[in-house]
């Protein structure tokens, strides 16, 4: 099979052109034969990763799925593009229903998503996750149980679908808030949503998921990667973090200059330097910090790693 070939990033005539600008990003369209993806590795708990695109506007300088893009140069713009997969509800129902031919009264453990954002910026304008969903929760007027889900965001934009979320039994909900310090955020992730907004966004969905009228999601906060926290701002982010359930922690993947290799991005290792005082003894800063949530978080499960990405 020929090798796709993107506008504005390939050598010679394109086989896939852009289809629009949103922001900074080039869009393209592009068919796909599967969603679900048989999970491995870190997310080994579930059935199945489903990743409705390619790509991530956020472009966070520290992100490791920039080391799937689809050819070195779309490596190292990662941030400016994003591929949407046009038959993506067409395609999720056929492979929901082929599992539940096999597995009828058991639901398939979703991740979404392990490679990008289900709802960065593009979401608000193309819905396709929100699509997706609608597809996950039709399986039910056919006597099938609706997937067990894990959604992985940093976005608010995921209060959009307060009416959706809402109707699965077995829903976690992941907000990413590497730090509880604007600075820092801007640093290592300036395109991302403010700390504030995120935080914002899980009191939503808590306070409008009426437990009489749905099933109400859990919340994980995922500080992933583990980034510093200001000292002036420690103590007021980690009493916010009891919004949770649970925390996850994680310091950074290792560095690889290989592609399909999960890895720390090099613009990530330009910014730790201005934070010393943190990474000079990571290991140290790693465990303190840990130290704190455990003492004051008494009523939100702390985990680490691996462990911490599973729906129970």
């Amino acid at each position: 099979m020929a090798k796709i070939r993107y506008e504005g990033y390939c050598e010679g005539e394109p086989t896939r052109l852009v289809r629009e600008k949103f922001g900074n990003a080039n869009v393209y369209g592009q068919q796909t034969k599967s969603l679900l993806t048989k999970a491995t590795g870190f997310i080994a708990a579930y059935d199945f990763t489903l990743n409705p695109y390619r790509g991530c506007q956020y472009g966070c300088s520290y992100c490791y799925a920039a080391a799937f893009s689809p050819n070195d140069k779309m490596r190292q713009d990662w941030g400016n593009w994003v591929i949407f997969k046009e038959n993506a509800e067409e395609v999720l129902s056929k492979e929901l229903y082929k599992w539940y031919a096999k597995n009828p009264q058991t639901p398939p453990r979703i991740y979404m998503s392990s490679v990008t954002d289900p709802y960065q910026p593009f979401e608000s304008r193309y819905g396709l996750t929100r699509r997706l969903l609608e597809v996950m929760l039709e399986v039910r007027d056919n006597g099938y149980p609706t997937p067990t889900l894990v959604i992985q965001t940093r976005s608010p934009i995921i209060t959009r679908d307060i009416d959706y979320l809402q109707r699965f039994q077995r829903l976690r909900i992941n907000m990413s808030i590497p730090t509880g310090s604007e600075l820092v955020r801007k640093d290592f992730e300036p395109r991302s949503p403010s700390i504030k907004a995120r935080f914002n966004a899980i009191s939503i969905i808590q306070q409008k998921i009426d437990a009489f009228k749905g099933f109400v999601p859990k919340i994980s906060i995922t500080i992933t990667p583990l980034l510093p926290t200001l000292l002036t701002d420690e103590t007021s982010f980690i009493d916010k973090l009891a919004i949770a359930d649970r925390i996850v922690i994680q310091d950074f993947h290792p560095s690889h200059n290989r592609s399909l290799i999960a890895s720390t991005r090099p613009e990530a290792n330009t910014v730790k330097p201005k934070y010393a005082w943190w990474y000079a003894s990571e290991e140290s800063s790693y465990i303190k910090f840990k130290e704190k949530l455990v003492s004051r978080l008494t009523h939100v499960e702390i985990k680490e790693g691996k462990e911490g990405f599973g729906y129970e």
